[in-house]
């Protein structure tokens, strides 16, 4: 691992400003991504901006309607949530199921979905729900904060604060894990919200993405059965040792109807 500064601000202001002026800075929240990218060499920040030092980054709350949470709020930390287990139930467990026990412990929601990887279990969350993501700059909606793989909206500089959650009249996820690293192979989160069915996919593709011909399908019956001949295409979906194309085509279809019969 080659040498970098580290840098511990106790304001937002000032992330922002370490942020602009070092370079190739970047942002530590829980570090289970961007450690071992630095350690296999993949990333070479000169700079390290610890984010712990800023405790309003961390912390749920909830006014009945949405469920705010910040982004040092750790996996366990929402799992574990009263609040979130009341009113997203969904949430709650796809944050319990992510990797093991220590990656639950360290790392974080901010960090997961700035990071976004394809195989990320939040990303399908926020993008399923129609979640607000809430930078120290701007508020950005889940439509428009995924754009590739490893890319989002966020401009140099920004980080996430927090994460805006509607509470939906019902949700569910459902992942097939790989048995190594526990990312979803595939993962399908399914909302009924009040703008109507959401159907978000993860591990699938490059990026994060909504399966919009689902979607269409639910809204018009919201059942099973209405899916019963649904043949997923393969087209663009990701293919390596652990999967091809056409196998992750089938566990879309596959997860989002085991998803329908928890909400049925």
């Amino acid at each position: 691992m080659q040498s970098f500064e580290y840098l511990r601000p106790t304001t937002l202001t000032e992330v922002g400003g370490m942020l602009g002026k070092m370079g190739e800075a970047r942002p530590l929240a829980g570090g289970m991504t961007l450690i071992p990218a630095m350690k296999l060499r993949l990333a070479a920040p000169t700079a390290l901006v610890d984010l712990s030092g800023l405790p309003e980054l961390a912390g749920i709350k909830s006014d009945g309607k949405t469920v705010t949470i910040g982004a040092m709020t750790k996996h366990a930390d929402v799992a574990a949530s009263a609040d979130v287990r009341k009113l997203i139930p969904a949430l709650a467990a796809l944050a319990g199921g992510i990797g093991d026990a220590q990656v639950r412990n360290r790392g974080t929601l901010g960090g997961s979905i700035a990071n976004n990887d394809p195989s990320a279990c939040y990303p399908a969350a926020v993008l399923g729900l129609g979640a607000t993501v809430v930078t120290n700059r701007r508020r950005i909606a889940a439509d428009s904060f995924f754009t590739g793989m490893f890319e989002t909206a966020l401009a140099p500089g920004e980080i996430v604060t927090a994460v805006a959650f509607p509470v939906p009249s019902a949700a569910a996820y459902e992942k097939f894990r790989s048995p190594a690293s526990r990312y979803a192979l595939v993962g399908v989160f399914v909302a009924k919200t009040t703008s109507g069915v959401r159907v978000a996919v993860t591990g699938a593709a490059p990026c994060v993405f909504r399966a919009s011909a689902i979607e269409a399908i639910l809204n018009e019956k919201f059942s099973a059965e209405t899916l019963a001949s649904l043949r997923f295409p393969a087209d663009g979906l990701n293919s390596d040792l652990h999967g091809d194309a056409q196998y992750r085509a089938q566990l879309v279809g596959v997860l989002v109807k085991r998803a329908i019969a928890k909400l049925i």
